[in-house]
């Protein structure tokens, strides 16, 4: 039996400043020598958003291809190890099938063993997944109210601008584009029709339909 552990921080700020990552490292470590085990190997993913699935996170991805049936992972909180109640559950599962142990310190411990643990781990991951989803939606009011004042807040350029000296200035023929897509919009044109119409008035390219309710939805505001 090897004992693993994973840790990771979001930004790189917090990487480079080392104080969330060293205190995950005690964490674990300590969890370990109460357990009378020593961690063979520790995983560190640091400045990896939590939205990225722990498979395909650089020392996510070598934790999954290390580990062994009879394993133990331990890792001192569930949002350090998981980006959603599904991403959670299947790894879990996974986990289960392979007989590897999975302590979670912030669960009490293995979460893999018995109904009431998995009972937790599947609340508590419901509730990781809403809170993500609560700063994704933070991140998009901070985003309009920026846009609203014509300042860029990063990312893709919204259709109907172009970005100068980090400030959003209408784009003329965008700008009239739009305006024809809200138009056939209120005649229940449908989104794909919609995307055919503006490529072919304005010689544009056609977007998917997703990317027109996008646009559409960004001009009717909140």
């Amino acid at each position: 039996m090897k004992v693993l552990g994973y840790v990771r921080v979001s930004t790189p700020e917090q990487a480079n400043n080392g104080d969330s990552l060293d205190t995950q490292r005690q964490q674990i470590t300590g969890y370990a020598m109460m357990k009378g085990w020593q961690v063979a190997e520790l995983f560190v993913d640091g400045g990896v958003s939590g939205s990225v699935p722990l498979a395909d996170r650089p020392q996510g991805q070598r934790l999954l291809e290390a580990v062994k049936p009879g394993d133990v992972i331990v890792t001192a909180r569930l949002d350090r190890a998981f980006r959603s109640a599904s991403d959670a559950l299947t790894t879990l599962e996974e986990f289960k099938d392979q007989g590897v142990a999975l302590h979670m310190i912030d669960l009490g411990g293995d979460v893999c063993g018995n109904g009431i643990s998995k009972l937790v781990f599947t609340i508590l991951s419901a509730v990781a997944e809403n809170e993500r989803d609560r700063i994704r939606e933070r991140i998009r009011d901070v985003k309009r109210h920026l846009a609203a004042r014509g300042i860029f807040g990063g990312g893709k350029r919204p259709f109907g601008f172009d970005v100068v000296d980090g400030r959003l200035v209408p784009n003329a023929k965008e700008q009239v584009a739009l305006a024809r897509m809200l138009e056939l919009r209120k005649q229940k044109e449908s989104l794909r029709q919609i995307s055919r119409t503006i490529a072919e008035e304005f010689e544009l390219p056609q977007l998917p339909a997703v990317t027109i309710k996008r646009i559409l939805d960004r001009a009717a505001g909140p």
